[in-house]
């Protein structure tokens, strides 16, 4: 295992780029069991960052990758924690993924969930929102794997509930996203609590310097993985603004829609936007769910799993979700409101296009935007396509939107409680 100590900024870095000589997973060097989990979840040929990735980090070096969104970041650290937890039959926690916001830390417990099969041990989650005396009969019952956000996980350390004696491999996923989130100091305090010899991989969206300095304290002779602009939506997603004026912002919505029969994510800027927008389409008789940072672990979860499985095609949400919705098939990624940083731009529209499938992003803006717009434009280096509206009806039709009993909803008056989505009081009842 390398010493992954404090390392000085001299380190020499080996930059690797996606290997054409890799088309398959067959390919790889690892465990027949866990060739057969890979081919009974249907993965065949690896994406970029994964070629780039996965030999070197089965070969137990250091790993920093960068990469645009949906592009297959979490298999790449998985399948070598997988492989290094069947070779290695030890007891104890072996590894430890800490990523920013609760539904990215469980989303990668349900891939991982997803294919280890019989010969290892669930996943632990350490997050917050969640009950912690689940949490830690999960570590008990002998988890090997901890996915964790650094706040809850940080407390449990302080607290003496969690022993990382054994722990072989640390990765930081979503390393930007969690330094933008202002918790570098609880990543720092957990990874003095780490044994100093273990790998440690970093995945991120983007290289900033923060980012860097990061990565010069906790990784050694890193593999540095480059894959494309980090900094520009993917090749596959057709990038479109409208211009509307302010108060015509809804009809323009309702007229995206009504053209979109594929699941719908619609960003605003605010918690009370994002109330007030699904207020209102879901009066229209629209199927719709919400999600932000005011909603309770059980809704958001809720909300999530009925688009994932289409019970609601439209979800609504703040930039919380920007990075913590990880759906394949999203056909349609619509800015309702500019983002506060361009950025978030990226991860919104990296929303759809993902997996090598087409998707398009709108924008709505006015004309009062159009300096926000293009300022947006300048520091991403882009040029997003100015269109017409479609023509036809405002609303969706029935075939491709299912119509809800809105009697019950009733609208957002400032200072009240927040709106209650049709069925969310049974939804609220699972998880807790």
């Amino acid at each position: 295992m390398p010493q992954c100590g404090r390392a000085s900024h001299a380190d020499p870095v080996q930059t690797e780029s996606y290997s054409e000589s890799m088309q398959s997973f067959t390919e790889l060097t690892i465990s027949s069991y866990l060739q057969d989990r890979i081919a009974a979840a249907g993965f065949v040929a690896p994406t970029p960052v994964q070629a780039a990735a996965i030999p070197h980090a089965l070969a137990g070096k250091d790993v920093l990758a960068t990469a645009q969104t949906g592009t297959g970041k979490t298999l790449a650290f998985l399948l070598p924690i997988m492989e290094k937890l069947l070779a290695e039959k030890t007891r104890g926690i072996a590894a430890l993924v800490l990523g920013p916001t609760r539904e990215l830390a469980l989303q990668v417990a349900d891939q991982y969930d997803g294919l280890r099969g019989r010969q290892l041990p669930p996943a632990a989650v350490v997050v917050g929102g969640l009950s912690e005396g689940r949490q830690l009969e999960a570590l008990r019952r002998g988890a090997r794997l901890v996915v964790a956000t650094p706040g809850r996980l940080e407390d449990f350390i302080d607290r003496g509930l969690v022993d990382f004696r054994a722990l072989r491999a640390l990765v930081l996923d979503e390393a930007d996203r969690m330094l933008d989130m202002g918790f570098l100091p609880s990543i720092r305090r957990i990874v003095a609590a780490l044994p100093r010899q273990r790998q440690t991989m970093c995945f991120s969206a983007t290289m900033e310097a923060s980012v860097a300095h990061l990565v010069s304290d906790y990784l050694r002779h890193p593999v540095r993985v480059a894959l494309g602009s980090t900094l520009k939506p993917s090749e596959n997603v057709r990038v479109q603004a409208f211009e509307v004026p302010p108060d015509h912002k809804q009809d323009a919505l309702r007229r995206l829609l009504a053209h979109e029969k594929g699941r719908c994510l619609v960003f605003a800027r605010t918690k009370r936007g994002a109330e007030r927008l699904t207020w209102s389409l879901t009066r229209d008789g629209l199927n719709v769910a919400v999600i932000h940072g005011d909603r309770s672990q059980s809704q958001r979860l809720a909300a999530l799993e009925g688009f994932k499985q289409g019970r609601y095609p439209i979800l609504v949400a703040t930039d919380v979700a920007a990075r913590g919705i990880h759906v394949e098939d999203v056909a349609h990624v619509i800015n309702y409101d500019l983002p506060e940083l361009a950025e978030n731009f990226i991860h919104r529209v990296g929303r759809t296009g993902r997996a090598g499938e087409r998707g398009v992003a709108s924008v709505l803006f006015s004309r009062d935007e159009r300096g926000e717009l293009a300022q947006l434009e300048r520091t991403l280096g882009i040029r997003i396509e100015r269109a017409p509206l479609p023509e036809g009806t405002l609303l969706p039709q029935p075939c491709a939107m299912r119509p809800v009993n809105a009697t019950r909803i009733s609208s957002p008056a400032r200072g009240s409680a927040l709106v209650t989505l049709p069925g969310e009081y049974l939804q609220a009842q699972v998880g807790d």
